[in-house]
């Protein structure tokens, strides 16, 4: 039995290949069904994550936390989450998305039925969001390891942008179904149920029971690869063979090779890694705090802070579209440059937003949507660049190593660092903060302008023996 369950968790093996006049509708239906399941999973992975930025008010107003306490909890979730993603990236290369990543959401979600229940223990909602992080880590890889087998190099900067949507999706819809929720409790009488704090309660119940049910659609519907299907590689089926740093692109990789030669060698990658630490501070420092900043600072109203966080979330959808359509059409596969356009936009955006009067709700609103736009189409060009740089068979890794520098350290100083510059500089040097880390990714990125794949590294001798012996 228990060995039953670990093969589950490998990857599927591959099947005798069917006919010819079979591949065609075969491929088109499971490329569209592979796409909706990790767009759809990936989504529910943020339905209980970002649940916790519309927390925040209630813990600090209602159970007596302070701005770094929250911090310290969310921070929790980033440093695990870091760690997991590159860590469990390089399991993920090795293993079945389709359990791999069903297993990760059920994980998280049954973390948000029991994070509630303790809302005054700070160290113990400190240790479950550590928790429910190293879930987290679970979703991202599967994700890239079945777009990387799925669809082919000229495409993939516009398909990673499609599935990338999951993030604004996900994050996004989280204030809009609570808001619902909500209503539709009140109307019934029963926000009496958990008493006068049943709106904390059902931030984390509601995407919880969601998630569960997104985990068990993921193990009917996922697919690992094309081969398990009875259908050719991805590059024989669209005739695109991208130069390859492996001798066999389909040979599984171990994970001492993926992280000796493909991941830690590559400078570029390390650059990138680095830019990603910026991206983030500014992603998560504008979203993850906009609801207290707008509630406390703004005058906002609670209802309105959760659209607007909404509206920065959902902006992202076609932000980030255009971001992989230009990088792919435009630059040719190159993906700098989209990025630095995008950054320096950013910075002026978030200026406005920061100098804005209180009060005045549409500029805030037109400014969070701006950001939004704007500040996913880096996150996800980094994420491209780091699966650009490696083999299909090291793509979660690669990805992850980029993802452990965004929330290892940006991540984390948008949450803990953020919080303990507002408390003892106030909003002023929390932006400060965000405006300094516009400036660098700009810089750092500006050194990826003219890069598309990293150098391959294979010696002559591998060449030729993937090619027979010939020269």
């Amino acid at each position: 039995m228990v060995e039953r369950i670990i093969s589950l968790y490998r990857p599927a093996a591959h099947i005798e290949r069917l006919p010819a006049e079979k591949t065609d509708p075969l491929y088109k239906k499971l490329r569209l069904q592979v796409m909706l399941s990790i767009f759809f999973g990936y989504a529910a992975f943020y339905l209980v994550r970002k649940n916790f930025s519309l927390a925040k008010p209630y813990l600090i107003n209602d159970f007596g936390l302070t701005k770094s306490d929250v911090g310290l909890i969310a921070t929790m979730l980033s440093v695990s989450y870091g760690l997991s993603k590159f860590l469990m990236g390089n399991v993920s290369d090795r293993s079945n998305p389709r359990y791999f990543m069903a297993t990760g959401l059920f994980l998280s979600a049954a973390v948000n039925f029991i994070f509630p229940s303790f809302p005054s223990a700070l160290y113990f909602m400190a240790a479950l969001w550590f928790l429910n992080g190293w879930f987290q880590g679970m979703g991202w890889a599967p994700c890239a390891r079945t777009l990387t087998h799925w669809f082919c190099d000229s495409e993939r900067g516009t398909k990673f942008a499609i599935w990338n949507l999951a993030h604004n999706v996900g994050g996004g819809v989280v204030g809009p179904i609570i808001n619902f929720i909500l209503a539709v409790f009140a109307s019934a009488g029963l926000m009496s149920v958990w008493g006068e704090r049943s709106a904390f309660y059902l931030i984390f119940y509601v995407p919880a029971f969601m998630a569960c049910a997104m985990a068990l659609l993921l193990i009917i519907f996922l697919r690992d690869t094309p081969q398990s299907c009875g259908l050719p590689p991805i590059e024989e089926y669209k005739n695109d063979y991208p130069e390859a740093c492996v001798d066999d692109p389909e040979r599984e990789l171990g994970a001492k090779e993926i992280f000796m030669k493909y991941v830690f060698p590559n400078k570029m990658l390390w650059l990138i890694a680095v830019a990603n630490v910026f991206v983030y501070v500014i992603r998560y420092g504008v979203l993850d705090w906009a609801p207290t900043y707008l509630t406390s600072v703004k005058q906002c109203p609670q209802s309105l802070a959760r659209w607007q966080f909404f509206v920065y979330e959902w902006a992202g959808i076609p932000g980030t579209l255009l971001a992989g359509w230009a990088s792919d059409k435009i630059f040719k596969g190159r993906r700098g440059p989209v990025s630095v356009i995008y950054m320096l936009l950013v910075t002026v955006f978030v200026y406005v937003y920061w100098k804005n009067p209180a009060g005045r709700f549409w500029v805030d609103s037109l400014s969070l949507f701006v950001i939004g736009f704007l500040i996913y189409g880096p996150v996800m060009l980094i994420g491209v660049s780091a699966v650009d740089m490696a083999p299909k068979k090291a793509a979660g890794t690669a990805a992850g190593f980029t993802g452990f520098f965004g929330y290892m350290f940006g991540a984390v100083i948008a949450e803990l660092g953020m919080g303990r510059v507002v408390d003892k500089f106030g909003w002023d040097g929390g932006f400060a903060l965000l405006l300094v880390s516009c400036v660098l990714a700009i810089i750092i990125l500006s050194f990826t302008w003219n890069v598309h794949h990293a150098p391959c590294e294979i010696s002559k001798s591998e060449k030729q023996a993937s090619n027979g012996g010939e020269k």
